[in-house]
């Protein structure tokens, strides 16, 4: 027996895993874990979550073709740019994609979808990492250019 979804004809992949709906809960899900979550939730500078998981939920409504609100709001997303004031390190990847399985488990997309949406979050909380594993001289094994204090 075939456990896949394919999406409809002419339906994209964010109508296929439930529009709006299913990525409001993912959403809402996520920053359920990040409010319980010290160490993340140091991340977040306002006391209330509610903007963040607003630009949140409308980047991934954009981004998997829902409509383009967070552009019209935002602009272009330039994710790195965005965070690159927040000291993200591999701990801070990790809790948030632990947060994010979570969410994502609860979805319950078929497998195939549940794949593709994990392996674009695994991407983007990589590209957002800006600071050296601890320990780690130097960026972690970027070639020192004689610009690092002595």
């Amino acid at each position: 027996m075939d456990t896949t979804a394919q999406p409809a004809a002419g339906q994209n992949f964010y109508e296929a895993i439930g529009g709006e709906d299913a990525i409001t809960r993912l959403v809402r899900r996520f920053y359920a874990g990040v409010e319980a979550d010290p160490a993340l939730r140091a991340l977040y500078p306002s006391k209330d979550l509610t903007l963040a998981e607003e630009h949140l939920r409308l980047f991934l409504i954009q981004y998997w073709g829902g409509p383009a609100t967070y552009n019209e709001r935002r602009g272009h997303p330039r994710l790195r740019m965005r965070h690159v004031h927040f000291a993200i390190g591999e701990a801070e990847r990790d809790a948030w994609l632990r947060h994010m399985r979570d969410a994502l488990d609860e979805l319950a997309l078929p497998p195939d979808q549940d794949a593709q949406f994990w392996d674009y979050l695994v991407m983007a909380a990589h590209s957002l990492v800006n600071q050296p594993p601890p320990g780690v001289p130097n960026g972690g094994g970027r070639p020192d250019l004689g610009l690092s204090p002595a």
